[in-house]
């Protein structure tokens, strides 16, 4: 397998591309929203979040959950389905129908090792910041710091086989999603530098955020930013962030110039070819995280709107084989396992 030569599939896209397509978006259907309403009224005295996906029977959706699927492992790895009324709905009732819908397509897992599982992500700043990356005082701070403040996130991967997000609400200047696919960098790179996309094949030092996994022995581990399993499939897990947070931990190798070369262009090629998609309240937004990365740009509340996103992780049946030394981030790396997550092995159905 020549690991530096492109890769094409339909995962390899730019932003321009998708954009003018309408394979991966949806809106939904009168039929499928009052389906959605029936079941979530129906799982009103189900724990949630906890409840499984015997409690949210919605056969109706049946064929759009399969077109999804097909989307996220064999498609862009991207999903965009709009036109949920969040205004019909109370918060709870929102929220269970949200969870319902992504039980549906795989099994929840902990987003913190202190039990979150269905996320509110939203300024919790209480002034408006727009917090960076070096915020901190002598340290990084973490991404997800970041992203309860009001300021730009780069490029990156959350640790699970699918993200998925709701906007709730959306009346806000800026707070843009960015999404690029990590194929189609990895396509570029191997056309302008291979030698920097071989240091991506290549073990880079991270650290294991503590605000979500803890204050862990193993709290960094080596692992490459591109790797491919023993059947050849592509897939990426990367944070600028912790592996610039490793850095702080005395032992680690320093980064070399060319590893830091290698994710300059990475952000350069990102910003080049990624897609703009604006949320609008009520859109739903999978992302198949082993060949996709996000991020957004910095935003301001305004008029007494805001934005506020849900947000579950999910580990998926329909996921793809990983390397095995990838063992040491997902805990299981055989296709459709129960894996990744702040607590490697389990899951956050209680009911």
């Amino acid at each position: 397998m020549d690991l530096l030569a492109p890769i094409e599939t339909a995962q390899s896209w730019h932003g321009a591309e998708l954009q003018a397509s309408e394979a991966w978006r949806r809106r939904l259907t009168e039929t499928e929203i009052a389906a959605l309403t029936r079941a979530a009224d129906s799982a009103r005295d189900a724990p949630c979040p906890g409840f499984g996906k015997w409690a949210f029977e919605v056969p109706e959706l049946e064929p759009l959950l399969a077109w999804t699927a097909r989307q996220l492992e064999h498609g862009p790895g991207v999903v965009r389905i709009s036109g949920l009324p969040v205004a019909r709905f109370p918060r709870d009732m929102l929220r269970r129908l949200f969870w319902g819908f992504c039980v549906n397509l795989g099994t929840p897992i902990y987003q913190t090792s202190a039990g979150e599982v269905l996320a509110e992500v939203k300024d919790e700043t209480g002034t408006g910041a727009a917090l960076d990356y070096n915020s901190g005082v002598g340290k990084l701070i973490s991404a997800r710091t970041i992203a309860r403040s009001t300021g730009a996130l780069r490029f990156h991967t959350d640790k699970c086989d699918l993200l998925s997000l709701l906007c709730v609400s959306n009346g806000i200047d800026g707070g843009v999603s960015k999404i690029v696919s990590s194929v189609a960098i990895h396509n570029e790179m191997a056309r302008r530098r291979p030698d920097l996309l071989h240091e991506f094949y290549q073990p880079f030092w991270r650290m294991r955020p503590e605000d979500e996994e803890g204050d862990r022995p193993d709290r960094v581990f080596p692992m490459p930013v591109f790797a491919r399993a023993a059947d050849g499939g592509f897939t990426s897990q990367y944070s600028r962030t912790y592996i610039n947070q490793a850095q702080e931990v005395a032992g680690v190798p320093p980064l070399t110039k060319a590893q830091n070369e290698a994710m300059d262009l990475l952000h350069e090629i990102g910003e080049e070819i990624c897609l703009f998609a604006p949320f609008e309240t009520g859109d739903i937004q999978f992302m198949t995280q082993h060949v996709t990365y996000h991020g957004r740009t910095a935003f301001k509340n305004a008029d007494g709107a805001s934005r506020v996103l849900l947000r579950i992780w999910l580990s998926t049946p329909f996921s793809r084989l990983l390397p095995d030394g990838h063992a040491v981030q997902w805990g299981d790396t055989r296709p459709g396992a129960l894996r990744g997550g702040a607590v490697v092995g389990k899951h956050a159905i209680t009911a």
